[in-house]
């Protein structure tokens, strides 16, 4: 797994629109979390405040995702006012995305963040599991006891995540995952049925059994959203899981960072086991690695891939920093 990255999730049994207004405000992050407390307000969408992670205050911006789909907000953090090196994405997923037709309410919560190697103390990311697991707890408990709930809802799915670092252009990895003909190439669990094009088109999965694979790609924010979808229609089961391809210049506040993380973003049942489709996130992540390994052939950096899953900056050499410093 990449490990500059950190993910988080939660069922949370109430609307996606009530959800979103929380998250949307700045202030609530008083209410809930370890010690994010918003001390004076710089304009609509920013505050300064107290940080759990640093021994001095921090700048807290927040902006919201259009996406037809779902509600989505970004959590910006720095030191300076309008200087942030921190993003931490946030989608809320409806249950009838994840199922289509489902009765279940509630909605999916899944939090990303990211820190950049450059900049991440030994603290930061020694504490951000513990924290931001227990802060994603304390984030359902605010919202479902508002609600009048004295313990907490289980969802009916649980997400799971794999992250890797492609070192290519972010628009290569888009054009090249949109196009369903060349899942043939990067995965291992399917084959075409005949000739593919497009963004979709019917595959054979790993028992033979006929599945019909689509893709879809979104622009969000400064970053893209691909959406994966299986349809097995001899058994009306539908599998769906959404990656989102951020360029690493964005998630760790570098313009000298090359290269994209891929998030993948999976769905899958409390206390059972699919039938068909993806049957755990190992599946997932093989085919990350894969398409790491082609992005980054095709991109011409054949070095990348040997120093694993995680973004490691390149050091410049002197040449690179005078030329850089003479811009």
């Amino acid at each position: 797994m990449e490990t500059n990255t950190f993910a988080t999730s939660a069922y949370i049994a109430t609307s996606p629109e009530t959800a979103f207004e929380y998250l949307c405000s700045l202030k609530n992050l008083d209410d809930w979390t370890l010690f994010s407390r918003m001390q004076e307000k710089i304009d609509e969408d920013t505050w300064v405040g107290t940080a759990s992670g640093y021994q001095r205050n921090l700048y807290y911006h927040v902006k919201k995702l259009e996406n037809p789909l779902f509600y989505g907000i970004e959590w910006h953090c720095g030191f300076e006012y309008n200087k942030y090196f921190q993003v931490y994405p946030v989608l809320l997923f409806p249950p009838n995305y994840i199922e289509p037709g489902t009765d279940e309410e509630g909605v999916y919560f899944h939090w990303l963040s990211f820190v950049d190697p450059g900049r991440q103390t030994p603290m930061i990311m020694q504490g951000i599991h513990t924290v931001h697991t227990s802060e994603c707890r304390s984030l359902k408990a605010n919202l479902e006891r508002k609600l009048g709930r004295t313990t907490a809802a289980k969802g009916r799915y649980f997400i799971d995540t794999d992250t890797i670092y492609v070192d290519a252009p972010v628009e290569l990895g888009v054009e090249y995952l949109k196009e369903v003909k060349n899942i043939d190439e990067w995965a291992h669990l399917v084959r075409p049925m005949g000739e593919v094009s497009g963004q979709s088109g019917e595959f054979l999965d790993e028992y033979d059994q006929k599945v019909k694979i689509s893709a879809r790609v979104h622009s969000l924010s400064k970053y893209y959203l691909l959406e994966q979808e299986y349809f097995y229609p001899e058994h009306d089961f539908y599998q769906r899981s959404v990656a989102l391809m951020i360029p690493a210049a964005y998630s760790f506040a570098d313009p000298d960072a090359s290269g994209f993380i891929l998030h993948r973003i999976t769905f899958w049942k409390n206390g059972e086991q699919f039938a068909h489709g993806k049957l755990q996130i190992e599946d997932f992540g093989a085919e990350s690695m894969n398409i790491k390994r082609f992005l980054e052939a095709k991109a011409g950096n054949l070095k990348s891939f040997d120093r694993g899953m995680s973004y490691v900056p390149v050091h410049k050499t002197q040449a690179q920093e005078l030329v850089a410093n003479t811009r």
